[in-house]
């Protein structure tokens, strides 16, 4: 998702907010929508409203989708694919072009210095966030980011249960 963002519709604000439990912060639309059709991801301006510079542009607001991936981060995922960028060149090279392609999105929503070269997650060498790397995936499609490609794949269907609740 690149270029200008309209201010996000009040309902999914609305949506947001009970899903965070909090007002969204600088939140400038949805990214993705789970198939219950609730928001799932929201961009997220690259410079705060009090002007901290922010690199997570994709951020994941579905609860049942944060649960998911806290478990598989809290199984020691994370040190795994890491160990994997280390093993494997291809997925290496994968993962910093993912890294590149989330800091050209974010460079078109906005440029920020103070965070250039950052993008978020530990692209491009390190694994710190699955939550991230899930969001990015959701937001950019299939093939962009390989280890977000991977969270999605291992948390599975997070809405299968029945409707997400975007309402509280």
């Amino acid at each position: 998702m690149t270029g200008s963002h309209d201010a996000a519709p009040v309902s999914d604000v609305a949506s947001v907010r009970r899903q965070l439990g909090r007002e969204p912060r600088g939140m400038l639309s949805v990214a993705h929508r789970c198939p219950c059709g609730a928001p799932d991801v929201v961009v997220t301006a690259p410079r705060l409203d009090d002007g901290t510079p922010f690199p997570t542009v994709y951020y994941l607001t579905c609860p049942r989708a944060c649960s998911a991936v806290g478990r598989l981060e809290g199984s020691g995922r994370m040190r795994e694919m890491e160990d994997r960028l280390t093993d494997d060149p291809e997925l290496a090279a994968a993962y910093a072009q993912a890294h590149d392609s989330y800091l050209r999105e974010r460079e078109a929503i906005e440029s920020v210095p103070e965070i250039a070269g950052v993008s978020a997650g530990g692209m491009p060498d390190r694994v710190k966030c699955l939550h991230v790397l899930l969001a990015h995936a959701l937001a950019a499609g299939p093939g962009v980011n390989p280890l977000g490609d991977l969270v999605r794949d291992e948390v599975g269907p997070w809405w299968a249960s029945g409707r997400c609740r975007a309402d509280g």
